[in-house]
């Protein structure tokens, strides 16, 4: 389950919890004084280097003393609570789904524990983002309501599952089936083509007179996904709503957005005792006005849970700024494409830094990278779709390849278990750092060197520290045991 914080603008003290079935409620465990904390005695770490010469490879421990010395210091305080973290995890496309699925059979086994088992040597994804029909990096373009030509089907009597039965659906039940607590996001590149201004899966907008049968084709959704043994816990109106050039792609302007929440979204939900949770905008960080704009208006405010960014654009600032507007709002970051042109150094420095890092540090409470798998061809896409997007895995035959975010998800999803806290801690010089206080106790550091040369720091926890370092555009996730 998602849990969804209520909080005010200072709290950093202990916080209530509720379910997002909006009926239980789970207290946060007690806060702490690490001055009390007697049995801290090391620290163990997983690194990942610049070069890849270690992939998420634990080192030795490092002893904690009541030495200090003049390095940078990273001071983990557990007094500070901030957000709870709902998941970390991808993108499930359709693609994703047809690749992982062509992998002999015990492969595949192998993989999907690897990814969302509960063993130590699984990388414990506990949220996936899926697409209402066909995204960009689907073999074809589909939406569950499909019509010829000329044609619309207003009371939705055609809708169907159907073109995700081969490959997503079954591959979701498989999931579940090794981890019953996994959360789904669901987002739709488009609405059906005879419901939009242009009639076409490129661009266009939402014709006002079918916001309502757009309401009930998310209501439809949610309920046949339910009858599939899958949940989805939250939606997105439109992905990307401010770019037309995808396909398959819609533009819902801000305004359009809110008008179709308060009238028809939301009462549709109510009526059809939908609990799942409303995320609006799901677009990037240079357009923090979008979401503030819909919040602005308490009769929408009052369907949404929060809002959600990708960072092609802006500032991972952004989610700060509509987080202090509106702070009983969750913030989402739900999407960060890995490129076929990029490095892995590079791209592990830049997405560690802005994203698994910046993100929960502005008050997200999910970091998703994009593509969770495609193929050597970076396929399968859409005609038009994304031809540089490179997958957390490549898949080929029977070789499964873990490229840079794989490791750039890996090293917070499998320390950081949904419901964890984030604390305090500060920058320390270049090591640029986010803390957690997992449920079972333990403190969790994912740092960074953010530098061209290798640096010595410490890391300080109840009256006790340890000495550090890190190669240059490497990334550590430290564990106080």
């Amino acid at each position: 389950m998602k849990f969804t914080i209520s909080l005010s603008a200072l709290v950093l003290a202990s916080m209530l919890v509720s379910c997002s079935n909006k009926n239980t409620v789970t207290n946060m465990p007690p806060d702490e004084n690490p001055a009390n904390d007697t049995t801290t005695s090391k620290i163990v770490y997983w690194l990942t280097t610049a070069d890849g010469s270690s992939l998420l490879e634990r080192q030795n421990a490092l002893p904690l003393s009541s030495s200090i010395n003049s390095d940078p210091t990273i001071e983990i305080d557990t007094t500070q609570r901030f957000q709870t973290m709902y998941g970390f995890g991808y993108t499930l496309t359709g693609g994703s789904a047809s690749v992982i699925n062509s992998l002999p059979p015990q492969v595949k086994s192998n993989l999907l524990n690897e990814l969302f088992g509960p063993g130590e040597n699984s990388i414990h994804v506990s949220f996936l983002r899926l697409s209402i029909g066909a995204s960009d990096l689907s073999s074809s373009v589909y939406t569950y309501n499909d019509m010829p030509a000329g044609q619309t089907d207003p009371n939705l009597d055609h809708f169907s599952l159907e073109p995700d039965k081969t490959d997503l659906i079954p591959l979701l039940k498989e999931i579940v089936a090794i981890n019953p607590d996994i959360l789904f996001i669901a987002t739709p590149w488009t609405a059906p083509a005879w419901m939009k201004t242009n009639e076409s899966s490129i661009g266009g907008s939402l014709k006002p007179e079918y916001y309502g049968a757009y309401a009930r084709y998310f209501v439809k959704y949610i309920k046949a996904m339910e009858a599939e043994g899958i949940s989805i816990i939250d939606v997105t109106p439109q992905n990307e709503p401010l770019h037309d050039g995808n396909n398959p792609s819609m533009v819902m302007q801000a305004a359009e957005q809110a008008e179709f929440i308060k009238n028809h979204l939301g009462p549709a939900f109510d009526s059809a005792n939908i609990e799942t949770d409303i995320y609006i905008y799901d677009h990037n960080c240079d357009k923090p006005d979008y979401p503030i704009s819909i919040l602005n208006d308490p009769q929408v405010r009052k369907y949404v849970a929060g809002s959600a960014f990708h960072l092609y654009a802006g500032d991972i600032s952004a989610l700060s700024q509509v987080r202090n507007a509106y702070p009983d709002k969750d913030v989402y970051f739900t999407e960060q494409y890995t490129s076929s042109t990029g490095s892995f150094g590079g791209d592990l420095r830049w997405h560690m830094k802005n994203i698994v890092i910046g993100a929960p540090r502005n008050w997200s409470n999910t970091v998703f990278e994009w593509n969770l798998a495609n193929d050597g061809s970076y396929g399968p896409h859409t005609p038009g779709g994304c031809t540089t997007c490179k997958g957390a895995l490549t898949i080929n035959g029977s070789t499964v390849e873990r490229n840079v975010a794989y490791y750039i998800i890996a090293h917070i999803s499998k320390f950081v278990p949904a419901r964890s806290t984030r604390i305090g801690s500060n920058i320390a010089g270049t090591i640029q750092n986010v803390a957690f206080r997992t449920n079972s106790g333990q403190k969790v550091l994912v740092a960074l060197n953010d530098n061209e040369a290798p640096l010595s720091f410490n890391i300080r926890f109840a009256g006790k520290t340890a000495k550090a370092s890190l190669p240059a555009g490497a990334v550590a996730t430290f564990v106080i045991e």
